[in-house]
């Protein structure tokens, strides 16, 4: 099947995906879609992001779905609202000119009320969250009983994400007799338990491996301490000209903290973290899909759902905890076939994060060395010029005898001249800029770490921080209360369980929510920060609560 009207898929179908310009099916889609037409077994299809998995799964059931009926059909569950959008929107294009069919996004941050009245319409496909899903249930506003197929899409994520405890219970909600396809970019442990409990003989599909995202990716990391990983963030800018790049962070402190410091300095940048509203994080995704931005910086949960095939660059500001995480922040460049960059900038004390994902990712990451101000003009020049080359369209008319008299001036100098002036403020900004002291790397041990940690304060991605060699001890955050926790790796813990577990410990009367901040994971603790009123709460209910079975504690660090 090298062609979509190869499939036995309806003309009305093939019709709507022909307009949207879908013509060759990607190798998801050669081995789902087939597959979903034919056959009554579960699936389980292993495929990164960005593979096509939407159109793979629900091409083939719009063809199936009986259009008569008013009762639900297809539920597909992911993991944010953002996913939740971009998936119902696919469905409605492909369905476009399937008059009866009706799709509706159920999700979190958005009036419940209003998608209560929606399914009124009595939709055949809901596309949902799983928490949103789960509260539709208990006030009886949404049926499963009528399903043919349940898709679980990026079912990795969802469980990372803890939503475990959900999944399970929606599944319990559906027939037996549906059919269940499992979508996952990793097969880790719970993603098999879930598929050992709830799937039926699944056939299972796997399209590339962890390594395939990166074939026409480079890879490269950058060392620079913490009072210089923003100066060498702006360096790797503008080092790399005409870019159009994510920058990824740790927390959403962190991406608004980056997202300032960009704009502050003139890039078209902008941030996309979980503080945001609805409409605000709509806003921001529109701009940058339609490049008003060129700078996106983000969270990990943030940017899931985000489909962009044009990505030039994409920047790890800070080093997620899990080597997968690293190779799904990259394959968000390099796609339609085009070559991308994935830049990481790493402080010295991180050598053995940067082996594990090294070593388990089997990615040739290599050393780069910070530009210096002579290379930044160097590449801004030719960037100059690959913007004038690009094929650009005339946007006004002028006569020519508005140009001068050029003739004194020979095509070199003339260059010149325009170069100096468009080049101006960036060279004046490096030229009396001393280049960024060369860093090396550290192997220090967790160990260590945590005794400079819970002693002296330690170097960390913002705030309360102790001293640094030859600089001054950095101001604390007044506002935040940082904590020695001693779970960590070893006990399976990861951000998102912290978030879970500090979020349930401070849940108080009040509707406001601690803010949280820096969440740093080790061996065998971990530290993070919390608003300082909440520091009560925090210490009361922790220790009477569980992860894994395991006693919690949590101390104020020094």
């Amino acid at each position: 099947m090298n062609l979509f009207t190869e499939t036995n898929l309806s003309p009305d179908i093939l019709k709507a995906i022909g307009e949207l310009g879908y013509e060759s099916p990607t190798e998801i889609q050669k081995q789902t879609i087939p597959f979903i037409l034919s056959d009554i077994r579960d699936l389980i299809a292993l495929a990164q992001t960005g593979t096509g998995k939407t159109a793979a799964f629900s091409l083939p059931i719009l063809d199936m779905i009986d259009e008569t009926s008013r009762k639900i059909q297809l539920l597909v569950l992911c993991p944010t609202r953002e996913l939740c959008l971009q998936i119902a929107k696919d469905i409605k294009n492909y369905s476009k000119y399937m008059q009866n069919i009706k799709t509706t996004a159920v999700y979190g941050g958005s009036s419940i009320m209003e998608q209560i009245r929606s399914l009124k319409d009595k939709p055949q496909i809901i596309v949902g969250t799983p928490g949103r899903v789960i509260d539709l249930i208990n006030r009886k506003a949404l049926d499963f009983s009528a399903i043919h197929w349940l898709v679980l899409d990026e079912a990795d994520e969802m469980l990372s994400m803890g939503f475990k405890d959900e999944l399970e219970t929606i599944l319990s909600e559906t027939p037996e007799t549906k059919q269940t396809f499992l979508f996952s970019a990793t097969m880790n442990k719970e993603v098999e338990r879930i598929s050992k409990n709830y799937l039926t003989k699944p056939h299972r599909i796997s399209v590339g491996s962890i390594n395939e995202v990166k074939k026409n990716i480079k890879h490269e990391y950058y060392v620079a301490g913490y009072r210089q990983k923003k100066e060498a963030l702006k360096r790797l800018i503008d080092s790399n000209p005409n870019q159009y790049s994510i920058i990824f962070c740790r927390t959403r402190m962190e991406t608004q903290e980056v997202a300032d410091f960009l704009m502050q300095n003139g890039y078209a940048a902008d941030a996309l973290h979980g503080d945001l509203s609805q409409a605000q994080r709509d806003t921001v995704m529109k701009k940058f899909r339609l490049k008003n931005i060129d700078i996106l910086v983000a969270t990990d949960v943030a940017a899931r759902g985000l489909d962009v095939n044009s990505l030039t660059h994409v920047i790890h500001y800070s080093l997620p905890d899990d080597p997968e995480v690293f190779v799904h922040r990259s394959g968000r460049t390099g796609r339609a076939g085009k070559d991308g960059i994935s830049m990481a900038l790493i402080k010295p004390e991180e050598s053995r994060k940067l082996k594990q994902i090294k070593f388990a990712t089997k990615i040739e990451i290599n050393e780069g060395k910070i530009p210096t101000g002579e290379d930044i003009v160097k590449a801004q020049v030719g960037g100059v010029f690959e913007s004038l080359f690009e094929v650009h369209e005339d946007f006004f008319e002028f006569d020519d005898a508005l140009i001068p008299d050029l003739s004194a001036f020979t095509k070199e100098e003339l260059v010149h001249k325009l170069l100096q002036f468009q080049l101006k403020d960036l060279a004046l900004y490096y030229k009396d800029r001393h280049d960024l002291i060369e860093q090396k790397l550290s192997s220090r041990d967790d160990d260590s770490r945590r005794d400079r940690g819970r002693d002296r304060g330690r170097d960390r991605d913002r705030g309360d921080r102790g001293r640094e060699r030859g600089g001054k001890p950095r101001r604390k955050n007044e506002n935040m209360v940082r904590f020695f926790f001693n779970l960590g790796k070893k006990d399976q813990l990861k951000k998102l369980d912290v978030l879970d577990i500090i979020n349930k410990a401070t849940a108080g009367k009040s509707k406001k929510r601690a803010e949280i901040g820096d969440i740093e994971i080790l061996e065998k603790f971990s530290f993070f920060e919390v608003e300082k009123s909440f520091k009560g709460d925090l210490l009361s209910n922790i220790s009477t609560m569980k992860f894994r079975g395991k006693d919690m504690r949590a101390e104020e660090a020094n």
